[in-house]
Parts: C-alpha cells; structure tokens; sequence
C-alpha cells in the first residue's frame, strides 16, 4: 500500500531547464512545468544578488497569475565576474567570450529563488563561488562547438562537459546547477511547507520486507 501525504498544493515549476527539473524529481517532489516568457536583460548598474531575485520573480509572477491554487517556485541564475554579470549567451562567439573571461578565474554563481503560496511570496539568493582552471583557445572552441554552452548562465554547465573544467566549489553543488535545494528547502519552509513532506511513504511492513535484515 502506498500512501501519500494529503492536503499539500500542488508544486509548479516556473522554468522549462531540464537540469532544475531533474534536481527536483531527485529530491521526490512531484511538480507540473509551467514555463515563464519573461525579458532577462539585466538593469544598468544591477548587481547581481538583485538581478536573480528580479528575475526569479518576474517569471514566479507570471505563473502565479495562471496557478493560483499552487506551490509556485522561480528561480533565475546568473554568473558575476568582478562586476560583469553573464546570462545565457546569444550565440557561439560570446559563449567563447565568456568562457576566456572565465578562464583561470574565481567567479560567482547566484541563484534567484522565489517560492509563492496564496497571497504569500518569499524570495532569496543564494551564492557559491566557482574556480575555472585556464583554457586553452583549442579547449574553448571544442567546447563551444558540442553546443552545451548556448543555454547556459555563463556559458558552461558544471553537470556536463565543464565539469573538466572547474577546479573547485565554494557553496551549493546544486545553486551552480541552477537549482540549489538546500536553500529551497528553507525558503519553502518559511511558507508553512516542508518539501519532504511531498515523498511517497511506504507502510512499515513494506519497508521491513524490502530492506535486508541485521543478523
């Protein structure tokens, strides 16, 4: 018998990245994509912290006009070297320019998050820094070539092929992939709502049967 806790909002992910919703059905929440049409220019003069929590709300809003009945979650992530701020590029030539800008550098990822409930909204960034070792031109053509980088914050994904790439994480794993669930998990919680409280639990006899016995 399978039982699932009752009385819970239904989740709705504001955002088509498949690689926020792989981290989200990894952590067992079940969840329907609603995507987000929102412009993510970034303000003259913007910081980051306040462009990601911006833009994280702008696409939560958005979908919290069509499902008012739902857990809403946004999220918006942006790369920040020194004062530059890089989103997805907009093609093959910068993506390259980011990644030389990057190269041999510390820089920082930030997360927008935002999470609504009712006429209840909560919002915040999460931050974790990212050291690139250098890249050659060869490595930063190869790269940009295989296509991973176009829609990506910064012009690489930490979970694909740039993986070769960074030498070390200050922070949340999950933040530099997109979706940073410890901090999701807190930000939710100040809505009255724990995420775990979405797994399916299995009767104690299930579970006694399924798991090896000490002995």
């Amino acid at each position: 018998m399978t039982v699932r806790s009752s009385g819970l909002p239904p989740v709705v992910l504001a955002s088509g990245s498949p690689r926020r919703s792989a981290l989200l059905a990894m952590v067992g929440v079940p969840f329907d994509v609603l995507p987000a049409d929102v412009d993510e220019a970034f303000l003259p003069g913007e910081e980051a912290e306040a462009a990601a929590v911006r833009l994280a709300r702008l696409k939560g809003e958005a979908v919290r006009r069509q499902r008012p009945d739902a857990l809403v979650l946004a999220f918006d992530t942006i790369v920040a070297l020194e004062d530059r701020l890089f989103g997805k590029p907009r093609d093959g030539k910068e993506a390259a320019e980011m990644l030389r800008a990057l190269s041999g550098r510390t820089h920082r990822v930030v997360t927008g998050l935002y999470a609504a409930l009712g006429g209840r909204v909560e919002t915040a960034a999460e931050v974790a820094r990212v050291t690139m070792v250098p890249l050659s031109e060869d490595v930063i053509r190869t790269y940009v070539a295989t296509g991973e980088p176009m829609d990506k914050s910064g012009a690489y994904a930490v979970q694909g092929r740039a993986a070769l790439f960074v030498e070390r994480i200050d922070g949340d794993y999950t933040n530099v992939v997109g979706l940073p669930l410890f901090a999701l998990r807190g930000l939710v919680r100040r809505l009255g709502i724990d995420l775990a409280d979405y797994w399916t639990v299995r009767s104690e006899a299930e579970v006694g049967g399924a798991l090896p016995q000490n002995g």
